[in-house]
Parts: C-alpha cells; structure tokens; sequence
C-alpha cells in the first residue's frame, strides 16, 4: 500500500511541476502583456494545485488521518489568481499596452462594448441595450 501512495504523490508532483514549468516558459516566451498573463494565471494555478494535492496524499497516508488545513493554500490561490489577473488586465488596458500582431481576439478599431459584439444596424444595437 505505501508504495501506491508514493508512485500517486509523484504522478501528482510531476503533473503540478509540468503545469508550473509550461507556466513559466508561457511567461518568458509569448509576445505580449495579454498572453503573457494568461500562460501563468492558468498553468501555475493548476501546477500548485498538483503539488498541494501531493502534500496532502503524503500527509494525510503518513499521519494516518486527513491533512485537510492544506487545502487552504489552493482555495486562496484559486480565488486570487483570477482577480489579480483580471484586474492586471484592466490596469493594461487603461494604460493602453500595446498589443503582438498576432494576438487574436482583439476588438475592432471602432470600439465594440463591453457586452460583446455589436450587429452593424442600429436598431438591433437599441433593442439589445434596452
């Protein structure tokens, strides 16, 4: 039994170690402020997860009952990461950080809403915003 233990909490080591090193890479080699904050929002987050599961197996095998006050580091990391991602963004887009050619999803030189996309006859755009 303990060697099924050990070989989980190495498969989850390895797998919280992949996210973070994809994570890290995504951070030094995409091209701008927007996909450079993705890779580790994403990537990190489950990486730390993957390793806090770990700690929690090992613990939890070890001490013969459940390690659960691990799970607080995750829940944290896995309510700040989103906010402080999104408000990085808007910092971003306030201060008008340029933007990689090859970055997809961006909105037209026109200025589409907040609300998405926009039909090119006004009197739908009216009927939506009412």
């Amino acid at each position: 039994m303990q060697t099924v233990i050990e070989a989980i909490v190495c498969v989850l080591l390895l797998l919280g170690s992949a996210f973070t090193l994809i994570g890290a890479i995504g951070l030094a080699r995409l091209p701008d402020f927007y996909m450079r904050l993705h890779g580790p929002t994403k990537s990190t987050t489950l990486g730390v997860g993957g390793v806090v599961l770990a700690s929690v197996v090992y613990f939890s095998a070890h001490n013969n009952f459940a390690s659960l006050h691990e799970v607080l580091i995750p829940a944290f990391l896995f309510l700040t990461a989103p906010i402080s991602a999104h408000m990085l963004t808007k910092a971003g887009i306030q201060q008008r950080v340029a933007v990689s050619s090859v970055t997809r999803g961006r909105p037209d030189a026109a200025g589409a809403s907040a609300g998405g996309e926009q039909d090119a006859n006004p009197d739908n755009n009216a009927a939506q915003d009412a």
